[in-house]
């Protein structure tokens, strides 16, 4: 394990559970790195931790911390309301000096808002208190890929694709993942929810051909479709090079669903898809769940595909 000093703040919701955030600082602390806890870390103010000043303070102290690792405490809601008022050169500039900026959930925004104002890289992964603090046993490939990340030896992810039938993933065929493999795409996207505000704004990066990944919670899938949607009519999703689904958790059928489920969105989407040549993969384990892995946000990737396996590689951007 290499020792690294992590900043912890909060950028968006307030720490509710005290608790599991005390776990996540004892467990990043026990793993032998040095914890460095903003002092607002646990403000409270309606929803947010803290008001949008402080939050903006904590971001601030964040870049100035000269910390190997910015972490977030939580997501939640809160970054939507500071997009206009974030200083995106030091973010950038903190990034260049080597503080590597990691979250998921609401940290969605500011990735996607420092990758357009700025075109600079952060990470998607996990958070203190939903991860690290968990309350039974944190995951331990979790751990391990975000070891492998901090060492500077993570060069890629690959999972095997649920229900995989190559006539549904492929799109065109198998000549769409040979071109996929033989090329750099840019890897982004993120929570679902978040991504989709931020269409018509000067948020949303403008990636063309590029792969991207997304996953929500708590979210049924018909709203998983209406935001799908969003992206799909605004015409962001035609001008990928793949479109990558994770985890989406924490959602109850109703009586009413009829049959409607996450699988029909997934064949909704492969269709309406198909024309442009853009491949829908599944399975990929990011998101509101405890097996995460640590991606690239804004930097090039190649997927690839061997048989019902499909793979992420990024070795070249440690």
């Amino acid at each position: 394990m290499t020792k690294k000093h992590i900043y912890v703040y909060s950028p968006s919701g307030a720490v509710r559970d005290k608790a599991s955030f005390r776990r996540g600082i004892r467990c990043l602390e026990k793993l032998g790195h040095t914890v460095q806890v903003d002092p607002d870390a646990l403000r409270s103010h309606q929803r947010f931790a803290g008001d949008d000043a402080t939050r903006l303070a904590a971001i601030q102290r964040a870049c100035t911390s000269g910390a190997d690792v910015a972490l977030i405490s939580r997501g939640g809601y809160g970054i939507s309301r500071l997009l206009a008022d974030l200083d995106y050169g030091a973010l950038a500039a903190a990034t260049a000096r080597g503080t590597r900026f990691i979250g998921m959930s609401d940290f969605t925004l500011l990735q996607c808002a420092l990758l357009a104002q700025t075109g600079t890289g952060s990470w998607s992964g996990p958070v203190v208190d939903e991860d690290f603090g968990a309350e039974s046993n944190v995951d331990d490939i979790m751990l391990a890929c975000f070891d492998d990340w901090l060492c500077g030896q993570g060069e890629g992810v690959g999972w095997r694709l649920p229900k995989w039938r190559a006539e549904q993933t492929l799109g065109r065929g198998p000549e769409v993942y040979a071109s996929l493999a033989e090329k750099e795409s840019t890897l982004w996207g993120g929570n679902l929810a978040a991504l989709a505000t931020l269409v018509g704004t000067p948020y949303l990066p403008e990636v063309v051909q590029g792969v991207l990944f997304l996953e929500d919670t708590h979210e049924h899938p018909y709203r998983i479709e209406r935001l799908l949607s969003q992206l799909l009519w605004s015409g962001i999703l035609q001008k990928q090079a793949a479109v990558v689904l994770g985890q989406f958790s924490h959602y109850k059928p109703v009586p009413h669903d009829r049959g409607f489920k996450l699988d029909t969105v997934v064949a909704w989407l492969r269709a309406r898809l198909q024309p442009f040549g853009v491949p829908v993969l599944t399975g990929l384990p990011f998101g509101h769940v405890p097996t995460k892995v640590v991606l690239p946000f804004g930097m090039p990737v190649r997927l690839c595909l061997d048989g019902g396996e499909a793979f992420l590689l990024w070795g070249h951007s440690h």
